[in-house]
């Protein structure tokens, strides 16, 4: 079996490790697999390849903030990419995440229907059934037909025109008789949304993300945190994110909570924030973003409650990760997040009520004996085999033609 991987990443962000990850499973079942990424580090092994400029990528974020309109000022990268999957030959084609200005949408999709290929495509966010938004929040004009986008100025962002309904007709046009195509979410709620959509009669079922269990993600000792940070006796409660202190992201509503609870023997541990040079209360640890995921999982174990403030997410991998080093989940309810942490394992509250989040932590702080259901619950859900089971499994079903769509 020829597996050929497309995505914004290759070994770094959410999505590059799972690809990577999928990919390096793959070759060691006996199966031939190739990556085509387009931004990032470059990484130089066998059959990845990097085939988006990045002066190709600054001058696409250019003209989609001038024009209003994205996915289409990338012509030489995304001629590079057809070429490659030429010359590879997949049996199948794995899609990710293409938002990110590094491909022309149309191109790729109409060389994927016309050669039909067979597709599995995974959406990690709403990009590809909105006229540009990766979440649309409270908008539902995606259920129609965009146009007066209501969140234009946001990523990707337009400075002057809403080219949003010409973008959400495009995308529609460019799926008709796509009928080689397998949608994966890896929410229940992203697949609900997806049903409402343009996409409602493909072919669309759910599979959890998985991460490294068996080398990363498990309980760990952490002394050496505590004595790096001068903990003692306190509780911690931890939030990670890239770029945490983005309005999405909701760090800020995290140091809120921080100050709602700051006469708790608590601290608050901050992964991912760009500029740690503001100053912040005496009960907040902040750091930047590590791409050591052996201290990550140390710092998920050494925390007593992991908080998610984001203002949506699909399936945020940060809290599947706390889980499985035994951490139970505190945070909004929003998007596909509370599936990530079922039943006394996590407490989800409405977005923005900080005295329900309040009380979720200080009732999650008083349970310390849940940490070790966390990681049983985490380790065998949400291993990288498992997720990796079910995709090979799909890849040979969809050889076969045998396209799986589940119930709603």
């Amino acid at each position: 079996m020829r597996v050929l991987f497309i995505d914004v990443n290759c070994k770094s962000g959410s999505t590059g490790k799972i690809v990577y990850g999928l990919h390096n499973q793959l070759i060691n079942d006996g199966h031939t697999s190739a990556i085509c990424y387009g931004r990032g580090p470059l990484v130089n092994e066998l059959n990845i390849c990097k085939f988006s400029s990045d002066y190709e990528v600054y001058f696409h974020a250019l003209l989609t903030r001038v024009t209003g309109i994205t996915g289409c000022y990338s012509f030489f990268s995304t001629r590079k990419l057809i070429n490659f999957i030429d010359e590879f030959k997949p049996d199948v084609v794995h899609v990710h995440e293409l938002h990110a200005y590094f491909i022309n949408l149309r191109p790729l999709i109409n060389y994927l229907k016309k050669n039909n290929i067979k597709t599995v495509w995974t959406f990690h966010c709403e990009f590809m059934y909105t006229g540009k938004c990766g979440y649309a929040y409270e908008c539902e004009r995606w259920k129609t037909e965009c146009g007066k986008c209501p969140h234009i100025r946001d990523y990707p962002a337009s400075l002057f025109m809403d080219f949003t309904k010409k973008m959400h007709n495009d995308k529609k046009d460019m799926f008709k008789n796509f009928n080689n195509l397998q949608i994966v979410t890896p929410s229940k709620w992203l697949e609900t949304r997806v049903r409402q959509s343009f996409l409602n009669n493909k072919n669309i079922m759910v599979i959890p993300n998985g991460i490294d269990t068996d080398n990363v993600f498990h309980p760990r000792t952490f002394e050496n945190l505590k004595e790096r940070h001068h903990i003692t006796n306190e509780k911690i409660i931890l939030a990670v994110a890239p770029n945490l202190m983005d309005e999405r992201k909701g760090g800020r509503l995290v140091l809120e909570l921080a100050r709602k609870m700051r006469k708790e023997n608590i601290k608050f541990i901050l992964i991912g924030v760009n500029d740690l040079s503001e100053k912040f209360d005496d009960n907040v640890i902040v750091l930047g973003k590590t791409e050591n995921q052996i201290e990550l999982s140390e710092y998920y174990s050494l925390a007593d409650v992991f908080v998610i403030c984001s203002k949506r997410e699909n399936f945020p991998t940060t809290c599947i990760e706390a889980l499985c080093c035994g951490t139970p989940v505190c945070g909004f309810d929003e998007g596909g997040t509370k599936e990530t942490a079922p039943g006394d394992l996590g407490i989800f509250v409405q977005y923005g009520d900080m005295d329900a989040l309040e009380n979720a932590a200080l009732k999650m702080l008083s349970r310390p004996e849940i940490k070790k259901e966390c990681s049983k619950y985490g380790i065998e859900n949400y291993s990288a085999k498992s997720m990796y089971e079910n995709y090979k499994k799909l890849y040979l079903n969809n050889i076969e033609g045998n396209f799986i769509s589940t119930a709603d």
